[in-house]
């Protein structure tokens, strides 16, 4: 059985991955994803097609970034620092693939990909706090 996790902490993981996601450069949000969601996935949810892109941005080979994809790669950034705090790596990149009921059984991946990121940081505490 899942620890239910006190609603104040979740907050306060979500504020602190929120600022994160503004003050972290792009090589490091994207060494980030990388890390944890995969190449692949990463590149997908920012809107991509090629995960190599990705690897780029990680190594600072290219720095120019759509303000769109850029957007995208903050608000995963947000997500994933927000589980970090809770979950192993393992168990977020699960979470980026699943169907997801407060997301009408879309997947956060997809949603994040379709620009709904405030909805899939919700769906994010949420599921950090055991809802």
């Amino acid at each position: 059985m899942l620890a239910v996790v006190d609603r104040i902490d979740v907050d306060a993981a979500s504020k602190a991955a929120c600022t994160q996601s503004v003050q972290e450069n792009t090589r490091t949000i994207s060494a980030c994803l990388q890390d944890v969601l995969s190449q692949r996935l990463a590149a997908y949810v920012c809107g991509l097609k090629e995960g190599r892109t990705i690897a780029r941005w990680a190594n600072g080979e290219t720095t120019e970034i759509r303000p769109e994809n850029e957007k995208r790669l903050r608000n995963a950034y947000a997500v994933v620092r927000l589980l970090a705090s809770f979950y192993a790596p393992a168990t977020i990149r699960a979470w980026f693939l699943g169907m997801n009921p407060r997301l009408d059984d879309e997947s956060p991946a997809d949603m994040l990909r379709n620009g709904g990121g405030r909805g899939v940081l919700a769906a994010a505490r949420a599921f950090a706090a055991g809802e």
